[in-house]
């Protein structure tokens, strides 16, 4: 069978694929090597398993030692009692060192996860965005003070940082989602290990080191590499780290939540998600078609705030569908580091065999395929773009994170209909409205239970917005303000004036 039109052929003979990058863990501020001596390579999804990248294998003692990095720098470092403007100069100076390596992370981040190298360069330069809001925040955090409790008498809030946070990431958005916690947990004051992705660990070690250079006391940011057994889940049981925070699987998820419930230890988790696209029959069609592709397609649908079920007003459905199969037909996948692509690679050979299995079993079910349902895999793991049509809410496409480049579609005749069809799911990671009509797309809105929501939009973000997810989709909130009460306590102290009280002796 030939490729499709808009499939982009990868060139293995890419200059950039022939220098493969070693790296080292950072502990305590060096690099260093797992003790074992053990190490992982990384083989590009995206080029025939191209050797890009390997890292160390940490062991539970590597992790350890880490754990024990940061917590000698929380105890008795500088870090948790410098002034928010000292810990401000150090992230602002990180986000300059970031935008100013663009490129070269860029490009790591593309050979190792297969997203296209446009989409690595504007993520990089979105995350040093999020380093530079978080560094603008540092020096403004504060507590309260309650003047109103008698004239003998004060109240303070103090906020405290919650300590030594141990941090596991997953492979689809490396750098991101390490930027979107990273920035959050030192800017309060308090230490990190992280665990990037067995997967894609090289731009987290890039990211530590920066934060090196820009003058980041040692062992306040850790990176430990390897699998997440012995070293995720050592990350998760040691008594060292006060909290841990997960981004992943409902899975692994659950595993982490579990272990840190028997240690009564801090917690966040953001997890699954199977984001619904609802679309009135009052949208804009042609801006919703594009919107709906940009939300399933992105990042090869490898995206926890995919919006892969689109529920469409029965009016408009066949029209809707045509212009989203039009761009489907058209839109560019295939080697991440040609720069017209816009679809890259899926992460792994199992991978994309799973996405395979559920596009099957759609099939299977009595789903139609309107176009795509196929892979392309002879010079890299691609998938292409696919659209279901015939879609019922008690098939497994339309309950369960597929994590691929597919949409199932369902219909509705009533806002309450379209609502119910929305909720309809374990997961409430992300949703999205399409409708011209403002208050009905802001009713609707309010009335999904997701944490991530868009109005005319999809898989949009700022700094300044928190995210977070419902239901099994998670627990606790990064990003804005919110994000650095996740990793702060909150100390009430009553301070009492002139003699103080007398309860047996007065």
């Amino acid at each position: 069978m030939s490729s499709p039109a808009n499939f982009i052929t990868p060139q293995l003979a890419d200059p950039r694929l022939s220098t493969k990058r070693d790296y080292q863990m950072l502990i305590g501020g060096k690099s260093v090597e797992a003790q074992s001596g053990k190490r992982i390579e990384r083989g590009s999804p995206g080029h025939s398993g191209a050797i890009v990248g390997s890292w160390p294998q940490a062991s539970a003692d590597d992790v350890c030692l880490a754990i024990g990095a940061a917590r000698e720098a929380f105890d008795v470092g500088p870090w948790p009692r410098l002034s928010g403007a000292e810990r401000s100069a150090i992230l602002y100076r990180i986000a300059e060192l970031i935008e100013a390596r663009v490129e070269d992370l860029a490009i790591a981040e593309c050979l190792e996860v297969g997203k296209p190298i446009a989409q690595a360069r504007g993520e990089i330069g979105y995350c040093a965005d999020m380093w530079r809001y978080a560094a603008g925040q540092a020096r403004a955090l504060e507590g309260q003070a309650h003047n109103a409790i008698g004239d003998d008498r004060l109240g303070l809030v103090l906020r405290e940082a919650v300590g030594v946070v141990g941090i596991i990431t997953p492979w689809n958005f490396p750098f991101i989602i390490a930027s979107e916690r990273v920035p959050w947990s030192i800017g309060v004051g308090c230490t990190v290990v992280l665990k990037p992705s067995e997967l894609t660990s090289g731009t987290s070690v890039m990211m530590a080191e920066i934060a090196r250079d820009a003058g980041l006391p040692d062992g306040v940011f850790n990176v430990v590499t390897g699998y997440g057994d012995p070293a995720g889940q050592t990350l998760a049981e040691d008594p060292g780290t006060d909290m841990v925070a997960f981004t992943g699987s409902v899975r692994v998820g659950t595993r982490i939540g579990e272990i840190a419930a028997r240690q009564v230890k801090r917690v966040g988790l953001e997890l699954g998600g199977k984001g619904p696209q609802v679309v009135f029959a009052d949208a804009d069609l042609d801006a919703a078609a594009d919107g709906i592709a940009y939300g399933v397609y992105h990042n090869a649908g490898q995206c926890c705030i995919s919006g892969s079920r689109l529920i469409v007003h029965e009016d408009i459905r066949d029209e809707l569908l045509a212009r989203v199969i039009d761009i489907s037909r058209k839109v560019t996948f295939g080697d991440p580091l040609n720069e017209t692509t816009k679809i890259g690679a899926m992460i792994s050979r199992a991978h994309l065999d799973k996405v395979d299995g559920y596009v099957k079993s759609g099939r299977d079910a009595g789903a139609e395929v309107m176009i795509g349902g196929n892979a392309e895999a002879a010079d890299g793991l691609y998938y292409a773009p696919t659209v279901f049509t015939g879609v019922r809410p008690d098939m497994a496409i339309a309950r369960e994170e597929i994590f691929g480049p597919v949409l199932s579609t369902i219909g509705f005749r009533t806002a309450d209909e379209a609502v119910a069809l929305a909720n309809d799911s374990e997961y409430g990671l992300s949703a999205s409205v399409w409708s011209r009509d403002l208050e009905n797309a802001m009713q609707t809105i309010r009335r999904v239970r997701a944490g991530r929501c868009w109005v005319n939009s999809v898989i949009d973000g700022t700094p300044e917005l928190p995210i977070g997810g419902y239901k099994k989709s998670g627990v606790g909130r990064e990003l804005g303000r919110y994000g650095f009460d996740e990793y702060s306590q909150f100390k009430g102290i009553h301070v009492t004036f002139g003699a103080p009280p007398r309860w047996f002796t007065g």
